[in-house]
């Protein structure tokens, strides 16, 4: 096995890898890390869990200039969590640096912003919305950009990012590196991607399959009715240091969380509804493990990287096999094992089975039988 210390990569880099414990690259890593060191335009399919991000940090962060204190680097991403996910990121291989980032999205203070741009800022992770509005008062000025790497970029076009994400594009010199790191790569991403890179190198990783073997799938089968129950039965049973729970609207995370509540279990929601603030402390405190369950909509199944997740619950079976595969993602990443327990009702068949086909293999299933004596507390139907 390779690791990062013949790869190439500067001596800073290594040595804050070495103070996180990371020796050896995985997969997409060892594939995409000699290519973009060379400056070649890259477009990489990078499964959940296999290092994406690194892949693209350590491979682009050592050729900044830190004494141009232009945006010389600019990361994009669909949402607020993931763009908070991969300023972390590179703040950790910064941290002893002169080199200075900053996440741009909304939900945050401008003007706070606007002051750090103007006294420099080397590296910008941004969600499209609020760095267009910033380009657009002439705030943020991508004219000696060097690199730019645009991240989960079939999320971009699924989103309704396609026209932002080209007027940002075409807002830049032709003479820049630019990654494309997707999950998938479908016709629509490549089409975006070819029409901007300069003659690019498809890799595709094949750690999706390593990534899933590591997490331990299970069907619950019971009824719309008894649904929270089961889940109650799983939580109580399976009890992890920290579970996400998710579910498909956000009138059903304000629901649940509420049940939940009631019941006892330590648990906290997220969704789109909530402030930018709130959505921030509250996944702080996740990290901290001040509390025990994450209950979210879809907003959290990309982006959120939490070692101590060890349980994923989908209490509503997501719509797509996609969509699936990146929630119950958010375990068994970088090689640790993880648990993915979701609670089906006869209507959800046909969806279990796209996604059975999708992933190659049945799922384990059990049935969810309503204990002796169990007094219903929800009454509460289907929505």
């Amino acid at each position: 096995m390779s690791n990062f210390s013949n790869m190439n990569i500067d001596s800073w880099l290594l040595e804050a890898l070495q103070k996180q414990h990371i020796a050896n690259p995985t997969e997409i890593q060892e594939s995409t890390i000699p290519l973009i060191l060379e400056n070649r335009d890259v477009i990489a399919q990078a499964p959940t869990g296999t290092g994406k991000t690194l892949a693209y940090l350590l491979s682009t962060l050592g050729k900044i200039d830190k004494n141009t204190h232009k945006v010389q680097m600019l990361i994009l991403s669909p949402t607020r969590e993931l763009a908070i996910q991969i300023a972390d990121e590179v703040n950790k291989l910064i941290n002893k640096t002169d080199l200075v980032m900053l996440p741009i999205y909304g939900g945050v203070d401008t003007h706070n912003q606007i002051k750090k741009i103007e006294k420099g800022v080397h590296i910008i992770v941004a969600t499209p919305g609020r760095l267009i509005d910033l380009m657009k008062q002439s705030i943020i000025k991508l004219d000696m950009l060097r690199i730019m790497i645009i991240d989960e970029a079939d999320q971009m076009l699924l989103l309704g990012f396609k026209n932002e994400v080209e007027f940002i594009l075409n807002a830049t010199k032709e003479r820049k590196q630019t990654l494309c790191f997707s999950a998938t790569l479908d016709r629509n991403v490549k089409k975006l991607a070819y029409k901007h890179l300069n003659e690019p190198v498809e890799v595709m990783a094949s750690g999706e399959a390593i990534v899933l073997d590591n997490i331990e799938q299970q069907l619950i089968v019971t009824t719309d009715r008894w649904k929270t129950e089961a889940l109650s039965d799983a939580l109580t049973h399976t009890n992890p240091y920290l579970g996400v729970i998710f579910c498909r609207t956000i009138r059903r995370v304000d629901k649940l969380e509420m049940e939940l509540a009631q019941r006892s279990f330590d648990c906290e929601k997220l969704h789109g509804d909530l402030s930018q603030n709130v959505r921030q402390r509250i996944m702080k405190a996740f990290k901290e493990g001040k509390f025990q369950y994450l209950i979210t909509t879809d907003l959290a199944s990309r982006g959120l990287d939490i070692s101590g997740v060890s349980h994923i619950y989908n209490y509503d079976v997501p719509e797509t096999a996609e969509t699936y595969i990146h929630r119950i993602g958010r375990t068994g990443r970088m090689g640790a094992k993880g648990v993915a327990i979701t609670i089906i009702s006869p209507k959800d068949e046909i969806l279990i089975a796209e996604i059975e086909k999708r992933l190659g293999a049945k799922i384990t299933r059990k049935t969810f039988e309503r204990p002796e004596g169990f007094i219903d507390r929800t009454h509460h139907k289907s929505e």
